[in-house]
């Protein structure tokens, strides 16, 4: 099957299939519990055709993982605004915020223009303000021990840290054929302190006929706006894996819990529904630096024709 059938198959499903639930955002959705895709790496590159997906939001967001890091700044530096309302939601109910009422700004905003307005001109000072402010940015660019601090300096009980991302391409050079190539960013201690705790929350990587496969579990997938980019990023995290010990891709796997379309993005998947897709890109990797010092010029993708991007509002 052509590697993004299996995405629209699973946003047809839900549609016609679903449940309607409450979530966390007050948005409201329509959910399943339990899915899986399976994409074949060596086919083409996951990135969806039937709307565009910005390559280079996934690849700085990889990368920004990878390092360990969890301050935006480096997403900012990088024009990569997709973790910000996290960390401006967290500005704008502390006290040292003094601009006008923001509550609850993620939908005031599209209904608003006023508000839409003032919000846009509050956000771009934030931003400017966690560029180039060195302690706005550690105090509110932070956004707790999410992927990055899990991945690369998971905290043990006695003081020191786990470099998950280390480990686990030691064991798959050294035991290929383990059952333990494990990473989790699912730290139930940190999950409280978060910003947003973990949606994709455990990978498994296998090793079979001299390629590599993954599998993600995800514990939430928002089907409309944030699944194609978990699908893209794991994609290319298989290859960098792949790539830093030796092997060929094989399969991502994506299995979902709560796989959701909220109910303001039903219009837009229908939308997306209507359109037919093409063959997807290639991905090109043009440095052998390691994989923590790779950058994203480094990362490419070619062949890439998508239809139009769809645009919807994120609940936050």
């Amino acid at each position: 099957m052509h590697n993004e059938q299996q995405y629209l198959d699973l946003l047809r499903y839900v549609l016609e299939n679903g449940h309607k639930k409450s979530d966390r955002t007050g948005t409201g959705t329509i959910s399943t519990f339990g899915y899986q895709m399976r994409f074949d790496l060596q086919e083409s590159f996951p990135l969806l055709t039937t709307k565009k997906i910005p390559f280079g939001l996934i690849k700085s967001e990889l990368l920004w993982f990878l390092h360990g890091d969890t301050n935006i700044k480096y997403l900012l530096e990088h024009n990569n605004h997709i973790w910000d309302e996290w960390a401006f939601k967290n500005y704008i109910e502390s006290p040292e915020y003094t601009g006008p009422d923001m509550t609850d700004f993620g939908r005031r905003s599209l209904i608003d223009d006023e508000f839409a307005q003032a919000y846009k001109f509050e956000k771009k000072q934030f931003d400017e303000a966690i560029l180039n402010d060195p302690q706005f940015s550690e105090k509110f660019g932070n956004l707790g021990d999410v992927y990055g601090a899990q991945w690369r300096h998971w905290q043990k009980r006695d003081g020191g840290i786990i470099d998950q991302i280390k480990n686990v391409i030691h064991q798959i050079k050294t035991t290929p054929d383990s059952r333990r190539l494990i990473v989790s960013a699912w730290n139930p201690e940190d999950v409280p302190t978060m910003a947003l705790p973990p949606c994709h929350t455990l990978f498994q990587f296998y090793v079979n006929d001299g390629k590599l496969s993954c599998q993600l579990y995800q514990r939430s997938g928002d089907l409309f706006l944030g699944v194609p980019f978990n699908i893209a990023s794991y994609a290319l995290l298989t290859h960098l894996i792949a790539r830093e010990t030796g092997l060929e891709v094989g399969e991502f796997i994506h299995t979902l819990g709560d796989a959701h379309i909220y109910s303001n993005h039903v219009e837009q998947v229908k939308t997306q529904l209507g359109r037919q897709p093409v063959a997807g890109p290639q991905l090109e990797i043009t440095s052998d630096k390691s994989i923590f010092e790779i950058d994203t010029k480094d990362i490419r993708v070619t062949d890439y024709n998508p239809q139009p991007a769809i645009k919807a509002p994120i609940a936050v």
